[in-house]
Parts: C-alpha cells; structure tokens; sequence
C-alpha cells in the first residue's frame, strides 16, 4: 500500500512533476532492519502516524546531548506533519521513577537533614565532611593510598592516575581511554572540590563561609549521607522523590520550548500507571516469559522466549551480552540475586528495599523496571501496534530490545506466535552528540546545559538547530570549530537573502528588469531545487542535502543583477524558503498559515521603529546621493529633512528612534542652512550610520546607486564583523606607534652618537697613543696599528666627523 498523506505543500506556485517522473516514495531508515524500508502508516488510509518517544528521566537539568535528541526527533516530526501531512499522534513519555530517581531524590532529601544537623562551619562538620572524603576516595579512587588527606590529595591522586591524565587508559595495555577514564577523571575533580574546601577551613578561621563550603563538597555528601540513612527513610512518603522530579520536569519543558521543540501530543508519566504495569507484567507471566523470585521481583525469562520462536536484541544482537550494558539496563539500585535463570534476564517488577518507595503488587510492594514502564505506557496510549518509536541510539541495547522483548511476550496472548505480531514498524535512533570527541553524558558530568548554553550565547536556538540539521540524525554529530563555522555560514547566507526579499518587498520599484531571461533563470533554478528537495526530505529526511539545496538555490540568487528580477520571482524564491526553514523549526513559533510570509525572526526591525527608521533611511539616501553625485540641492535637503522628522508625540517605545531621527533632521537642515561641503553631509551620514542607530541595534547596509541602504537589525555576525575591523584597526593602530617609537629612538640614539667630537671618539682604554686628530696609532699593549687596521677607523673616523659636523651645523640654525 503506498502512504497517501501527503499534501500539496503550503508554497506558490507548486513545483510540477518533470514529466514522466514519479516523485520518490518516504523512505525511513528502520533500527529494525538496519537499512531504509518504504514507509507505510498502519493507518489503511496512510493518514494517521502514532509515534512513541523514549522521554528524559528528571532528576538533573537536560544537557546539550539531550538537545541533540530532541531536536532532531522534532525535526522529522515536523517533517512528517507539516511537509508530509501525516495526521501524527505524537506520544511521549517522563520517567519519574527509577534507580537514579530514586537515589537522586533521597540523597538529596538526607542531604537537607544533614545541612539542619550541621548549619554551622564548625569542627563536627569538618570531621564529618573528612570521613566523607576518605569513604568517597575508598569507592572510587582505589588507587589513592588509604589515609590520603585533604592536604595530600593531588600529590597522591596524581601519582596514582598519572596514565589517566597524559591521556591513557588505565589498563596501560595501549588501548584509547573511554568512558571508565572519563569516570576517573570525574571523581579526581570531584574530590579535589572537596579537598579545596577542606584546606580552606581546616587551619585557622575558615576562608569560606558555610554555604559555599556545601557546594564544593556536595558531591562526595550526598553519597555520604545515603550510607548512613539511606534505607531509614519513609519511602511511602513518594514526596521525597517527586519534588525533584517536578521541578526538573519543568525547567526540561522550559528548555524545551526555548529550542523551539513543541510539546508531546500525549504526555505520560510512569507513577501515574502503577495498575497498568502490574497487569501488563501479570500477564507476561501467565504467557510464561516471566517469572517472579523470592524477594518478591519478577524477571523476564529471554531463553523462554527464545525457545518460543522469537527473538531477542533484534536491534543490537551484538551487545546482547555486553555486561556493562546490561548491568547499566538493570540500575545502580539493583540487587544480585542467584535466582535468575540467566544472567541477561532483565527486572519487570523490583522488590522495593528499605528506602526506596513502592506500589502494591501479586509479589508484595515494589516498583516497575525501567524498560517494563515504555512498554505499558506506549501499549496503553497507541495500541498492541505503533507506526514509530524513537529516542537516542545509546537507549537500541538494553532499553529498546526489552521493550520489544516484553510487549511482543504480552500480545502473544492475542495472537498466539510471535510471528505475526510487530509491536513497533520503525525505529528510529537519533546519533550521539560528541564534543572534543567525547560523549554528552550526566553520569560522566562532562555536559553543558541547555539554558547555561543559551544564557552564555554559546548558541541560539536557531544555531544549534542548524547544527544538527547539517550534521543529519541517525549519524553522531561531533561539534568542532569547522562545524560550528559552517553553521554561521549557513545562517548568515539564508539572512543575507531574506534581508533583500524583504527589502523588494518594501521597495518594489527597486527591480526594473529590462528581459525575463533572469527571471526565467530564478525560476528554474526554484522549480529544480523543490524537486531536489521533495527526494532529499524522501530519503530518511536527509536534512544535509536539503541544507545544501537551500543554498545552493541562495547561490543562485546572488548570481543574478538585483535589479534584473521582478519583484514576483524574488518574493516567490522566498516565500517558498520561508516555508522551508519554517517547516524545519528555524523560526520559532511562526505560523505555517500565512504563505505570504517572507524570512525569519530577526530579519525585522522591531515594529515601533519601522514608521521611523525607514523614512529616516530614504532621507539620508537622498543626503548621501547628492553629497556623493558633486550637486547639492541645500534647499531641497532642508525641506526633505523637515518632511521627515518625526512628530512629536510617539510611542514611548519607539521614542529612541524618534529622537535619532529628529536629530539627524536638526543636523541636515543646519548643514543645508550653511551650505556646507559634501565632506560635511557625508560624516553626518556616516555618524547615524555606526553611531546613532548603530546603539539602537539598527544597521544600515550602503549599496551602490541605485540602490539605498538595506535597513537590517544588528545581530551577532554584524557585531562580530565590527569588533573584528575594530580590532584590526586597533593593531593597526598599535604597529603605527611602535615604528614610530623605534624611529623617534633611532633618531635619538644617531643624534646622542653624533654629538660626540671624532677626536674624542677612540680615546678609550682599548688604545696608548693617538695622532693630532684623535685616531688611533698604538693599541693598549703600546703596539703599532697596522695600515689596514689604521685604514678602517681612519674611515670611521671621517664618518663620525660628517656626522657631527652636521650636527654642529644644525645647533647653530636652533
């Protein structure tokens, strides 16, 4: 069946189909089968898509590695509603309990009590915070002698993983260094934070008041604190745990949203589906692929499966036996029990121990598995069967393949033989974000946030998009300079077109062509690029190429004289663009609705200044133009700058604007008044230029005749340009002075040397005896000076007696 829920794009006029060529098909690569399959919705009117995506698990603020998976996730998503047209069902769930949860929260609970235990910077906390020291170097930095202080951390800790910090592994057998080296060198930071602390408060009165002392030692406290009361909380008191999870749930949406990532159709959280969960795993047990031990938890019986005739890592069968992974699938909480069946069978049902909170159950109280939770929220929102599922590549092995594993296991009791049961069609795994090489990651707290991120500038929204759309999202996308680089270039080009559609729009009497050859050119090129970008959006929505069509189709553009296009060409190359990067979330929250829209935000002035800045633009074209063309009308300016000045009473918010242009006004007619040279209108022009409205995050770009100025905000590349030319005039500057400096000193020293009388000169301890005119005839030894030797300073000498016979005659004109 072929997927009937495209639509006409939004675009005009639409690109028509080459004659007899058929438009390729979506095509998605399938996680599954490892290769591109046709994508065909469930849906028998290939309308509706349902869509399950793997949500984040809140117990810390989402990380740029998190922004790598949700923004790409909702790239395709936007993809497929709003190019494709599928009617999607996009599901997404929250993890608000799990091992990390778990730990996390109670941790951080215990750490509260403590603080109201010690509120003061005194000695029972030193000695508390030192036995924490010591107990964190024991688990985690093995290697450091025991009985390592505050004092001689770094001395110890370095000589212990001197490998580790020249860049090796730990093994010292030549293999790379990975994540178990990353972990190292967390923990060595980690507990230097605490030594610091420590040192700074063990001798004399503390250097460093009490709160910032928990800051830099809360790492090695929190599990501290859980050591010693961990299990002697109240877990059914579930408030411990969800006030942490609430306030990261928000601050992950607020991030969200500020990376122009849209909201999950359905919303799920796991503690809200505790019923659910027990009857999903009741039921896998009836079908016998599960099987509960005494403690009261309940496993997943993978070689019951198996025999059943069905497959398990079907996604990643090459690390199915991978103990790390498995071990990481199972949580840092998890207990080791002899009665497993196999080591790979994976927790549907956790016997909650002291400490940890827990829900009535068949077995006694307990609390989900993670991977039993997607499975039941996705069943109880989609169905026995969903179009897609999706999340990020590290989440294939474990947490997908068991997923699959124990859905499939609960349906068979519907249709009796795995084969002719899929739960999910496609699977989709969104690429690592690397940086310098090295994995985003919480437990290895190598990360950036996203709002620490954005509140730097270390990106915009738009930016890391861009990104993320070059780099496609099954593949891992390490940020390099280059990387980043391309990405500005990308953007500026797409805002350099939009910034000349909207200036044809504005100024449609600007193009005159005298042909339509261009336009025809332009037109083409359109019509070409659509295709090419139909099939690229086809072949697993290869952003890549799509990037590269844009802008090749800009390129295009710029090729072409300004004026040879007609405004309708122009403004139909952009409109289409418009909808584009509008489609692929480049533009925040703009509306697909208005298809005469042109650009993206930022490409505007903002709205209280354009009824002033654009007349204000026009009167200084005129200035320029005439200042430039040799034939100044004074009276003609004065009366153009009193026309537009702007009236008296405006808009607060636009009052800066206002105030500029009435400025220049006042400046142009006092200059028309005195007739004044075109030099002197030309700096007037240049001052409202970089100055005036320059302060105003208002730039006007100088074209040549007969173009007038293009009105654009001052962004970040235009602000980079100017602090780069300022720069370099400033070194200018610099290599000016300091050449005049070594010339003024030359000067001097030739002129200190010239003061010297030339029967002066050689009368020094190196020479006994001299003729009438001070040259040397004896050296210090009383030894005749040879002729050659005599020679050479006998021309020295004559030198020295021009020199200063000049400047004897210069004192004298003084």
């Amino acid at each position: 069946m072929a997927a009937t829920g495209r639509q006409q794009p939004l675009w005009h006029p639409p690109p028509p189909p080459v004659e007899g060529v058929q438009l390729p098909q979506l095509k998605i690569f399938n996680s599954l089968t490892r290769m591109k399959n046709d994508f065909v919705p469930l849906d028998p009117q290939g309308k509706k898509v349902t869509w399950y995506a793997c949500g984040p698990t809140v117990y810390d603020d989402a990380h740029l590695g998190h922004a790598r998976n949700y923004v790409s996730t909702d790239i395709i998503r936007r993809i497929m509603k709003d190019y494709f047209g599928f009617d999607l069902k996009f599901v997404m769930n929250i993890t608000d309990v799990d091992d990390k949860i778990i730990l996390r929260g109670r941790q951080q609970h215990l750490l509260e009590r403590f603080k109201e235990k010690f509120p003061q910077l005194d000695r029972l906390l030193i000695d508390e915070t030192e036995s924490a020291f010591a107990s964190y170097l024991r688990k985690n930095l093995p290697l450091v002698p025991k009985g390592t202080t505050a004092e001689t951390y770094k001395t110890e800790s370095d000589k212990a993983y001197q490998a580790v910090l020249d860049g090796k592994s730990l093994a010292g057998d030549g293999s790379p260094p990975g994540d178990k080296e990353a972990k190292i060198k967390m923990h060595m930071r980690t507990a230097a934070s605490a030594a610091e602390a420590l040192q700074l408060v063990s001798h004399g009165p503390p250097a460093i008041d009490v709160d910032t002392f928990y800051s830099k030692t809360e790492d090695i406290l929190l599990p501290w604190v859980d050591l010693s009361g961990g299990t002697s909380i109240d877990a059914s008191d579930h408030s411990i745990f969800t006030k942490l999870t609430k306030k990261f749930e928000n601050r992950f949406f607020d991030d969200m949203r500020a990376l122009n990532v849209l909201d999950p159709d359905v919303l799920t959280r796991v503690t809200e589906f505790g019923p659910e969960i027990v009857k999903f795993v009741e039921i896998i047990v009836k079908n016998g692929f599960g099987y509960a031990t005494t403690d009261g938890s309940v496993y997943f019986d993978i070689n019951a499966f198996e025999k059943n005739g069905n497959s398990y890592a079907r996604l990643e069968p090459w690390n199915r036996n991978d103990q790390s992974l498995l071990a990481d699938g199972e949580g840092a909480l998890a207990k080791k029990t002899t009665e497993k069946r196999s080591d790979a069978d994976f927790a549907l049902w956790k016997a909650s121990k002291p400490g940890e909170p827990a829900w009535p159950s068949p077995w006694g109280p307990g609390r989900p598995g993670w991977h039993i939770e997607c499975s039941v929220m996705a069943s109880e929102t989609l169905g026995k069967v969903m179009d897609i599922h999706s999340g990020g590549i590290d989440l294939a092995f474990p947490h997908h393949d068991n997923e699959l594993a124990q859905s499939e296991a609960y349906w068979l009791g519907e249709t009796g033989c795995q084969h002719d049961h899929e739960w999910v069609k496609y699977f989709l795994h969104m690429g690592h974000l690397s940086i310098a090489g090295s994995k985003m990651s919480k437990s290895l707290k190598n990360f950036t946030t996203i709002r620490e991120a954005l509140a730097r500038g270390d990106w915009t929204p738009r930016a890391l998009r861009i990104v993320f759309l070059l780099g496609g999202w099954k593949e891992g996308v390490e940020i390099t300079d280059e990387l980043v680089r391309a990405g500005a270039a990308w953007e500026d080009k797409i805002t350099n077109f939009f910034l000349k559609a909207k200036d044809v729009e504005r100024n449609p009497s600007h193009t005159d062509p005298s042909s339509t050859t261009n336009d025809n050119s332009l037109l083409s090129s359109l019509s070409a690029k659509q295709t090419a970008l139909d099939g690229a959006l086809c072949d697993s929505f290869n952003t890549p190429t799509a990037m590269r069509i844009l802008s090749d189709l800009v390129t295009d553009f710029n090729s072409l004289p300004p004026q040879s296009l007609t405004p309708e060409s122009v403004l139909t190359t952009a409109r289409w663009i418009t909808h584009i990067v509008t489609i692929l979330g480049l533009d925040g929250n703009a509306s697909l609705a208005d298809a005469n829209r042109i650009g993206w935000a930022g490409v505007e002035i903002p709205p209280q200044a354009q009824n002033i800045v654009y007349p204000l633009s026009e009167l200084r074209d005129a200035v320029r133009a005439q200042a430039r063309g040799g034939e100044i009308k004074h009276a003609e300016l004065a009366k153009l700058a009193e026309q537009t000045r702007p009236g008296k009473t405006q808009p607060v918010d636009a009052l800066p604007y206002a105030e500029a242009a009435s400025q220049f006004a006042d400046e142009v007619e006092k200059l028309a008044a005195a007739e004044a040279p075109a030099k002197d209108l030309l700096a007037l022009c240049d001052r409202l230029r970089d100055t005036h409205l320059w302060n105003l995050d208002v730039y006007l770009e100088d074209r040549e005749p007969p173009l007038g100025a293009m009105v654009r905000p001052v962004d970040a590349g235009l602000k980079a340009a100017r602090a780069q030319k300022e720069e370099a005039a400033r070194a200018k500057a610099e290599a000016r002075e300091k050449r005049e400096r070594e010339e003024a000193e030359k000067k001097r020293l030739k002129e200190e040397a010239a003061k010297v009388d030339p029967r002066e000169m050689f009368r020094t301890a190196e020479w006994s005896a001299w003729d009438g005119e001070g040259v040397p005839t004896k050296d210090a030894k009383g030894e005749e000076v040879n002729k050659s030797r005599r020679k050479k300073l006998v021309k020295e000498w004559e030198r020295q007696k021009k020199a200063h016979d000049e400047w004897v005659k210069g004192q004298g004109k003084a």
